[in-house]
């Protein structure tokens, strides 16, 4: 097929021999089979903003790091500087905990390379060499459902370890090869420390696996993974081999309220010193 604009600048520095078909379209990005040398792997297109179904909302973006303090207060007045720093930071963000993920043995594609907004990859192939289905497009047995499921939330275990949360975990975005699940589409991937989201993402992700499975194992409808999950890494002792028991006993205690109050107020303290910083930084420019 005729080479995509987007991918032509890998062509030309070599990265890519041939575009051999589009694998996919979706919200974010579209999804092509290229060959490097003796290898197929994918590239992933990433979309324009103005084209992007997927927004980039601020219960993902929170916590995120920049490059230095122009850029945040760019990307926060929202001004076309940046736009375009915050369009290349969603972007790399994949690349990112890609990368990390990788390494702390959570089953996802490689990555090989990021140039211009194009994402080069691993090919995730059944036993056939063809591109693995997606979760959503294979049989299913109860037995199948209980070892993917089991396996899965190891994976988010891993990942949260990590200090990732994926935030969009579902059966559209996990494909099955020969060896099982592999985790993809991580664009949104959330930073576990920094954001005040991660514990209802997390606890997200995880029902949409039990959701999921549990049309086949209706067992999994009961269980508590992602709380328990959760609670665990907050305390410190979560680790990828950890015992679950996908149950969670909460808390019944009154919350002390005066404590709260100190702490918000605290909250507010800081965050009015820290406007008033950039206020004086912004004005000295």
């Amino acid at each position: 097929m005729k080479t995509p604009s987007r991918i032509e600048p890998l062509v030309t520095d070599g990265l890519v021999d041939r575009v051999t078909r589009q694998l996919m379209s979706g919200k974010e990005a579209m999804v092509f089979v290229v060959e490097c040398g003796d290898e197929v792997r994918c590239a992933k297109v990433y979309k324009e903003a103005n084209k992007r179904a997927f927004r980039q909302a601020v219960d993902y973006t929170e916590g995120r790091k920049v490059k230095n303090s122009r850029q945040a207060r760019a990307m926060a007045k929202g001004s076309r500087y940046g736009r375009q720093e915050q369009e290349a930071a969603w972007q790399s963000a994949e690349v990112d905990a890609l990368y990390r993920l990788a390494a702390a043995g959570v089953r996802v594609p490689t990555p090989y390379n990021f140039h211009e907004g194009v994402l080069l990859m691993e090919l995730v192939a059944d036993a056939d060499g063809e591109p693995a289905p997606r979760l959503n497009d294979i049989a299913m047995s109860e037995d199948d459902a209980r070892r993917h499921h089991a396996f899965l939330v190891r994976q988010v275990v891993r990942m949260l370890c990590a200090g990732i949360v994926h935030g969009d975990l579902s059966e559209y975005n996990i494909l099955v090869d020969a060896d099982g699940p592999v985790i993809i589409d991580l664009p949104q991937a959330i930073d576990a420390a920094a954001n005040n989201n991660a514990s209802r993402m997390l606890e997200r992700d995880v029902d949409n696996l039990a959701a999921y499975f549990g049309q086949f194992a209706p067992e999994l409808l009961a269980t508590d993974y992602g709380k328990e999950i959760w609670s665990l890494y907050e305390s410190g002792s979560l680790h990828p081999d950890i015992e679950l028991t996908g149950q969670f006993k909460r808390d019944e205690k009154l919350a002390d309220l005066d404590e709260v109050m100190q702490v918000i107020e605290a909250a507010r303290a800081e965050d009015a010193a820290r406007r008033a910083r950039m206020a004086g930084v912004d004005a000295a420019e």
